[in-house]
């Protein structure tokens, strides 16, 4: 395997467990909870995820051919809770992860260094993908700590709970020993 391959295939593994991680958080919630905000300039969990599925359609919709700012797009509208249903909001969310990880499962490593446009700024695709993860991490780690906050003590943690780390530690030598 090469090096852009499994530049691809990680970057697609790290983008599923970012979706998997604020699922597992957001199945904690009520569907009231979905629209809580901090106060009047923050986000909800709704709007948070409103605002990446319209940025994964826009980003990813034909990717390698059209500017990542799709015309269409309603950036603004994004941050309006419009939703009536947990099930309405979760189609919305599943549409653009599928448009997104489509997209970058049909890349290859010829692609990596082709450029795009984001906002009529040149990236290579390798840049594109790192720029999206960050942003995508960005938020979807906003949406687990949202969680928490609501849950409090309830919450599921999704790694590692506090004080268990030593049934995790590894049972072979450690680093340099001669053992």
């Amino acid at each position: 395997m090469t090096t852009g391959q499994i530049f691809l295939e990680e970057s697609i593994k790290s983008f599923r467990g970012l979706k998997s991680n604020a699922e597992k958080a957001i199945e904690q919630l009520s569907d009231a909870d979905l629209h809580w905000a901090y106060n009047s300039e923050s986000n909800s969990i709704v709007i948070i995820m409103k605002h990446l599925a319209g940025n994964m359609v826009s980003r990813w919709t034909d990717f390698l051919t059209t500017d990542g700012e799709k015309n269409d797009r309603n950036r603004d509208g994004e941050f309006e809770d419009d939703f009536k249903s947990r099930e309405q909001l979760m189609q919305y969310w599943n549409h653009g992860w599928k448009i997104f990880l489509e997209t970058l499962n049909g890349l290859n490593e010829d692609d990596l260094l082709k450029t795009v446009y984001i906002r009529k700024e040149p990236h290579t695709v390798l840049r594109a993908i790192q720029r999206q993860l960050s942003h995508y991490a960005y938020h979807c780690g906003q949406l687990v700590h949202i969680a928490k906050q609501i849950k409090g003590i309830e919450f599921k943690t999704l790694s590692i709970a506090r004080g268990e780390s030593s049934k995790f530690e590894p049972t072979h030598p450690k680093a340099g020993s001669n053992h």
